[in-house]
């Protein structure tokens, strides 16, 4: 328990120390960028606390411009690893339940990530307005394609359609994102943290003009999967 009371402490720790610059920046930081890379260092600082280490490949598949990145996702880590270590600005699409967290869902607004409410599909299409507004101002959104943790870490497939019609909507690309690593320092319902190493591999994007969502969501598949093998 030694690693996960460490890195819950340290976490925590940082977010009641920034908590209050944070607040001060979001009011003269209206597009949320400021507050967003405080969030970056607190990530990294999380990974550390862990004894994490992590590796990034595929960087230069990066686009100049704004992208919605699809990443797999298999623990609360891979969290820590996107934010920390994907070197673009952009929001998150996050479920309403975490933004009930004391401090860290303030800060999450203050950062302007975007809250989605599951249950209610009129909020949630809402939600997907407000995301596609931030892409056409210039800011990338990251969107979990599965919906939620897998719990064997296999990748749920089909996909969730939302982030895809979001893409052809607001006519950029889709960049899918292979995390590995993650599932074996913190599995989903699991609570002991164990040091380990994490590899992000991002994927060549995928251009949406013209394309339809489900073979759209073909090529992400395979493009994660295929990202297991780099």
């Amino acid at each position: 328990m030694y690693w996960s009371l460490r890195t819950a402490l340290g976490s925590y720790l940082y977010i009641m120390v920034v908590i209050i610059p944070l607040l001060i920046i979001s009011i003269f930081s209206k597009a949320g960028d400021l507050p967003h890379l405080i969030a970056r260092y607190w990530a990294r600082f999380s990974l550390l606390c862990s004894g994490c280490t992590l590796e990034v490949k595929g960087e230069d598949n990066i686009p100049d411009g704004p992208a919605v990145y699809m990443p797999n996702h298999v623990s609360h880590f891979d969290v820590f690893a996107i934010l920390g270590y994907l070197n673009v600005q952009f929001r998150w699409t996050v479920k309403k339940e975490l933004f009930r967290i004391p401090l860290l869902g303030l800060g999450m607004k203050r950062a302007g990530y975007i809250l989605i409410d599951r249950a209610n599909h009129g909020k949630a299409m809402q939600s997907m307005y407000i995301a596609a507004h931030k892409i056409r101002h210039g800011t990338s959104i990251v969107i979990f394609p599965e919906g939620t943790r897998s719990c064997d870490g296999s990748l749920q497939y089909p996909f969730k359609k939302g982030g895809f019609h979001l893409a052809r909507e607001a006519g950029v690309p889709i960049v899918p994102i292979s995390v590995i690593g993650t599932r074996e320092i913190l599995p989903k319902q699991a609570i002991r943290v164990k040091p380990g190493a994490i590899t992000l591999v991002i994927g060549k994007p995928i251009l949406t003009e013209g394309r339809d969502v489900a073979s759209l969501m073909e090529e992400v598949y395979k493009s994660i999967k295929l990202g297991y093998t780099v």
